[in-house]
């Protein structure tokens, strides 16, 4: 039956890759199950065991579409990014109450759907030329090895240079410096698997160095400080109030625009679909370059419905009651174990499901344990830079500006604008034959791109 449904020899795997890899890349999400309540339960009238479980539901709803639309082993969850905008800039700063936020992603969903039923997000996918897939690939292998970093305390912030290295100094070492340690260490032994080639080496690598961070906090020297946001690393059982998702399931539709212009509600819905359509375009690219599934002229086969099963999932995810879904670039994580069709995705879903049992076990998963998986898999994505031509200045230069524009912007849809504008720039300015390579769907998305910046800048 699983063969039938997912041509597993047809894409040369089994089904314990399948799964294994499915499990990996659970497990390098598994933090989105703490991050997305902690931060959208500051907002007024959301509680964390009510986003918890919206954010546990819709991710694996986005799975399963994904799965059975278009037999990929992509994994979606609620966003990174999407979700700081939702808490800070529009709920906390601007007052808006979250019942009218969801809203707009509810339509931004529709309109999501609505745009992939008509082949518009394929054909962007499809003008964006291969130098800039490669170069995506490459950018966020850099932005997911940053996360890595930053979320084990290796590198962290400063003032004066905005980060820098982790120093070990005594007043926290027991929390930033041995954090830092432990997933340094981590790291290595996942190198030296992965060297060796064992299968699952970067989950033995998350468990690994959970497992020591267990050991490292029985003997005295990780020390939890949970005002801090360092928790214990030991996991205890039991159940969250299921009752808590009627605190933000189907509110949505009760919007309230007292407190909101309707223009702005526009902005705020914009904003969402702008930054949502690019980021899981550039997942995707990156992802698939990665996992070989892009075509002779750099494009995804079956792609619209991986991006129907992505618009699908965000408006089911406004109904639960959380931020926009979207397709996860720890894809990559499992991609990098073998899994190539929709059975890793299935996995990850279930996993999604089975955490609403076990939520405080996985909740407990530490940074620093799946930092190195981040870290190695970053590496596995920079690899496609051979593949860019860097004696064309005309192709290399705007590929190497979206490389940079991934880590230090913070985001995967700013690299990606800062490529698109300055690949038309410099190729419409630099000869005939240079223009002839410009696609007129690549001419309207750099003009959109900063038109974006013009008047989308606060």
């Amino acid at each position: 039956m699983l063969e039938k449904w997912f041509k597993l020899s047809e894409h040369k795997t089994t089904v314990k890759t399948e799964v294994l890899a499915g499990i990996t890349t659970f497990m390098t999400m598994a933090y989105i199950l703490a991050v997305n309540p902690g931060m959208l339960g500051l907002v007024e009238g959301m509680s964390n065991e009510s986003v918890f479980l919206a954010t546990a539901i819709s991710a694996a709803i986005g799975c399963f579409l994904m799965a059975f639309l278009a037999n990929y082993p992509f994994a979606l969850a609620p966003g990174m990014g999407l979700n700081a905008y939702f808490t800070y800039t529009v709920c906390i700063g601007m007052g808006v109450p979250f019942q009218t936020v969801l809203l707009a992603i509810f339509v931004e969903g529709l309109i999501f759907i609505l745009l992939s039923v008509t082949n518009v997000r394929e054909a962007i996918f499809n003008a964006i030329p291969m130098t800039l897939k490669y170069a995506v690939s490459v950018g966020i292998g850099l932005f997911i090895a940053f996360i890595g970093l930053q979320g084990a305390d290796i590198i962290i912030k400063q003032d004066t240079t905005l980060v820098t290295y982790q120093h070990f100094a005594p007043e926290d070492f027991h929390t930033a410096g041995i954090s830092a340690i432990l997933a340094l260490i981590g790291t290595v032994i996942t190198a030296i698997l992965a060297y060796k080639k064992v299968k699952g080496s970067i989950l033995i690598g998350i468990l690994f160095t959970w497992v020591l961070g267990m050991i490292s906090e029985a003997a005295g020297l990780y020390i939890p400080v949970p005002e801090a946001g360092y928790n214990s690393v030991f996991p205890t059982l039991g159940l969250p109030d299921f009752g808590a998702l009627g605190q933000t399931f189907g509110q949505c539709f009760q919007a309230d625009f007292s407190s909101m212009k309707l223009l702005d509600f526009f902005v705020v819905m914009f904003a969402f679909l702008f930054v949502d359509m690019f980021d899981t375009l550039g997942t995707l690219i990156g992802v698939a370059s990665k996992a070989d599934m892009l075509d002779d002229k750099g494009r995804l086969p079956k792609i619209r419905g991986a991006l129907l099963a992505d618009a699908i999932a965000t408006t089911f995810g406004a109904v639960l009651g959380t931020s926009t879904t979207t397709t996860f670039v720890e894809s990559a994580s499992g991609v990098s174990e073998g899994g190539r069709t929709g059975l890793t995705a299935i996995t990850t879903g279930f996993l999604f499901l089975l955490s609403i049992l076990v939520a405080p076990v996985f909740l407990a998963i530490p940074g620093f344990a799946t930092a190195p998986a981040l870290i190695i898999v970053g590496f596995y994505m920079i690899g496609s830079v051979v593949k860019i031509n860097f004696d064309d200045y005309a192709e290399s230069i705007p590929a190497y500006l979206c490389i940079l524009g991934m880590p230090f912007a913070y985001s995967i849809s700013e690299g990606i604008a800062i490529g698109v504008i300055s690949y038309v720039i410099i190729n419409m300015v630099t000869g005939k034959e240079n223009r002839k390579k410009i696609t007129p769907l690549m001419y309207v998305l750099a003009i959109l791109f900063v038109l974006k910046y013009v008047f989308c800048s606060t």
